[in-house]
């Protein structure tokens, strides 16, 4: 199967979700769909506030808008998060940190896309950027193919 460069969207997505060593990034209980809680990626991720020592800077911004503005142009569409949805387990798999279902740092979005699923990363090149270019193909009936980066860099 052919899986996305590290280096697209969609893919450093799923390399965060599924790290045991980010805590702000979450399966939701069926797997289908993530939980991102906006303080904690804000200081875990962007760099906002206390950042992490010696990480290298994964997002070219510090602005969680723009995070959220990806995620849309990827196809991810915004869920309403109820109380009873944030507590049940945070990840299909066994907890790996302490306080790995706790939501205490910020505001927490939900976010699914059909192609986003745990265990299955095969499926992330079927997720496509929704530029007005795709957007016209789509409308129009024809494919779009997922862009490699222009850098590959590693």
């Amino acid at each position: 199967p052919v899986i996305p460069r590290p280096c697209t969207f969609p893919m450093k997505l799923w390399l965060l979700v599924n790290s045991p060593c980010v805590h702000s990034v979450r399966w939701d209980a069926h797997g289908e769909g993530l939980f991102i809680d906006q303080g904690l990626f804000e200081q875990e991720l962007l760099g906002v506030g206390l950042s992490a020592a010696g990480e290298e800077e994964l997002f070219k911004t510090k602005n969680f808008g723009s995070i959220v503005r990806q995620l849309n142009l990827y196809g991810f569409h915004k869920l309403t998060v109820s109380p009873a949805s944030s507590t049940v387990g945070s990840r299909p798999r066994p907890a790996t940190a302490v306080g790995d279902t706790s939501y205490a740092d910020g505001p927490l979005h939900h976010f699914w896309n059909p192609h986003f699923r745990y265990g299955r990363p095969d499926l992330l090149v079927e997720i496509k950027r929704l530029t007005k270019a795709n957007k016209e193909k789509l409308d129009a009936g024809l494919e779009v193919t997922s862009r490699l980066p222009d850098d590959l860099q590693y």
